[in-house]
């Protein structure tokens, strides 16, 4: 007797596509803004990217349901809402080059005014030659030193800055960095120096680090790259310390989100704003199908699941 095949939903017919090669597989297209006839059968989930939907939406129904694959590394809006038997696995992986991308442009974008030169040619005018910032020389700290927090840096080092790392806990640094530092060495690194790149995951630790007194340990003239979540930055710190010109801000992520149209921050001096794009390219889509092509083969061998952040399958915090 044939085993019955692993049942798996995913969000667009291009994921199903390259699955359909796989034995023992049967990939069925689910935007999940619906119930699904076959529903009780799905054994693995692939939410859409950038969903709003909550796991209370969607799983009741779900009875064969072991496995949710998210498309984002950021995994924190789903755990309280993740069933007892069910693993959830994060995106770890897919947005690196991406992210890593998007927080050099906002750095190169925001030092070289790129911002005022787009304001002057809407008005046709030709901005007068004045000597400005650079990248080249700068001391850029990036704090979050996981596989992204790798990325940004691999990408800022052939622009001739100096590094810095910063991770939950200190160890041995890589080719990029000497030594990666323990966060709470972040006070005393932040005064000494002029980019800081924020790409940690948002945590009951990290949820409101960076607020007045630790933005106030910012040099005069710093840039403050958010790249993570927006409530790993106070906003109103943040504007406070922008709106004198004292620092500057560049952000993909803000809290609130979406930010609303007549928020401060949209037009405090110095601040450049992204509306969460960071990991939305085209590079991308076929990371993410290649992961879910991953766990569908684990699946299917019995090996276990890869980017495990809650739920049975994943590893025990230490």
């Amino acid at each position: 007797m044939a085993a019955e095949p692993l049942v798996v939903s995913v969000p667009e017919p291009e994921y199903a596509e390259a699955l359909a090669d796989v034995d023992g597989v049967e990939a069925i297209v689910w935007d999940m803004e619906a119930p699904h006839a076959r529903g009780a059968e799905i054994r693995l989930a692939v939410l859409p990217y950038m969903t709003r939907l909550r796991l209370t939406d969607v799983t009741p129904g779900l009875d064969s349901l072991e496995v949710v694959q998210l498309q984002s590394a950021g995994y924190e809006h789903f755990v309280d809402d993740l069933p007892a038997r069910v693993t959830l696995c994060n995106a770890a992986g897919v947005h690196d080059a991406s992210t890593a991308e998007l927080a050099l442009t906002l750095t190169l974008a925001s030092i070289r005014d790129i911002p005022e030169f787009v304001a002057s040619q809407a008005h046709s005018r030709w901005e007068p030659l004045r000597l400005r910032s650079a990248l080249a020389d700068r001391r850029v700290l990036v704090v979050g030193y996981g596989q992204i927090g790798r990325a940004i840096a691999r990408r800022f080092a052939p622009f001739e800055v100096t590094l810095t790392a910063v991770a939950s806990r200190a160890r041995e640094g890589d080719d990029l960095v000497p030594h990666v530092h323990a966060i709470d060495e972040l006070p005393d690194l932040l005064p000494e120096h002029d980019v800081v790149v924020v790409i940690v995951p948002l945590t009951d630790a990290t949820r409101g680090l960076f607020d007045g007194p630790m933005l106030g340990r910012m040099p005069d003239g710093a840039l403050l790259v958010n790249v993570a979540r927006g409530a790993v930055v106070d906003t109103d710190a943040l504007v406070a310390e922008c709106s004198t010109g004292r620092i500057r801000a560049a952000v993909d992520v803000t809290e609130p989100e979406p930010l609303p149209q007549d928020h401060p921050l949209w037009t405090t001096r110095g601040v450049l704003v992204t509306p969460h794009v960071g990991g939305a390219t085209e590079a991308m889509r076929p990371r993410a199908i290649a992961l879910v092509r991953r766990q569908v083969e684990s699946m299917v061998s019995g090996s276990p699941v890869v980017n495990a952040v809650a739920g049975p399958l994943s590893a025990p915090s230490t």
